[in-house]
C-alpha cells in the first residue's frame, strides 16, 4: 500500500468517525426535543448538532415539538434558526400539520417565524384548505388576516378552501362561519371544481340553506 492509499484510507476513517459522532449528536437532539429538555437542546446545539436533522419519519426537531405540543420548545428552536418549512415523510411541516390539526398557537408561531404559505401537503393543498374543511374557524381567520396565503389555491382534487368547506364540511355553524370568512376575504365564489361544479352548486346538492344564501348574495352561480 503506497502513501497516497494510506492517506486516503485515513481520511475516510476520519470522515466516518465525524459522521458517527454527528449522528449521535443529532439523535440526542431529537430525543431531547421529544422530552422537552431545554438545557440538553441548548448544549447539543452548542456542540454542533444539526438543528434540522430528521428522525425516521422525516421530522425535524421543530416538527417533533409540534407533534408533542411543546410550544416553548418550538419557539426555542425557531430562535436558534430552525427551518420550519421542511416537510416530513408525510409531506407535512409545522404550519401544514398545525393548521390541519387545529393547533392555533403553532399556526400563529409558524406565521410569525415566516413560514412559507405556498408549500403544499400530500394532497397539493396549502394550510388553509384542511383548516377550512375541518372547521377550524380561528385558524382560517388567522391565515386570512395575518399571512399571505393564497385564498384561491386549488389542490390536486380540484378544490379550493371554499369548495372544501362546502363539500367536506357538515353545513353547521363552524363551516358556515368559514364560508363567510372566505367570502369576506374575496375568495372567488364561482371557481368550480374539476367537474365544473361551483361552491353554490355543491351547497345546493347538500341542501345547506345558510351557505346557499351567503354564496348567492356573493354572486355565486
Amino acid at each position: 500500500m503506497n502513501w497516497n492509499t494510506l492517506l486516503a484510507s485515513g481520511e475516510q476513517q476520519a470522515t466516518q468517525a465525524v459522521k458517527v459522532e454527528m449522528d449521535k449528536l443529532n439523535q440526542a437532539l431529537l430525543t431531547a426535543t421529544s422530552q422537552g429538555d431545554k438545557a440538553a437542546i441548548e448544549r447539543l446545539l452548542a456542540e454542533g448538532a444539526d438543528i434540522d436533522a430528521t428522525d425516521s419519519r422525516g421530522r425535524t426537531s421543530a416538527m417533533i415539538a409540534v407533534h408533542t405540543a411543546q410550544l416553548d420548545i418550538f419557539n426555542l428552536l425557531v430562535t436558534h434558526g430552525a427551518n420550519i418549512n421542511i416537510r416530513d415523510n408525510n409531506l407535512d411541516n409545522p404550519l401544514l400539520f398545525a393548521s390541519a390539526a387545529g393547533q392555533l398557537a403553532f399556526v400563529k408561531a409558524s406565521i410569525a417565524a415566516g413560514a412559507d404559505t405556498t408549500i403544499t401537503n400530500r394532497f397539493g393543498g396549502t394550510a388553509l384548505i384542511p383548516a377550512a374543511d375541518r372547521g377550524h374557524v380561528e385558524i382560517v381567520k388567522e391565515l386570512l388576516t395575518t399571512s399571505d396565503i393564497n385564498i384561491d389555491h386549488v389542490n390536486r382534487l380540484g378544490w379550493t378552501a371554499l369548495l372544501e368547506a362546502v363539500i367536506l364540511g357538515d353545513g353547521g355553524k363552524k363551516h358556515q362561519e368559514i364560508v363567510k370568512l372566505l367570502i369576506e376575504h374575496k375568495a372567488t365564489v364561482n371557481l368550480a371544481d374539476h367537474d365544473g361544479v361551483t361552491p353554490l352548486g355543491h351547497a345546493k346538492k347538500h341542501g345547506y340553506k345558510e351557505m346557499i344564501e351567503m354564496l348567492t348574495q356573493a354572486g355565486g352561480k
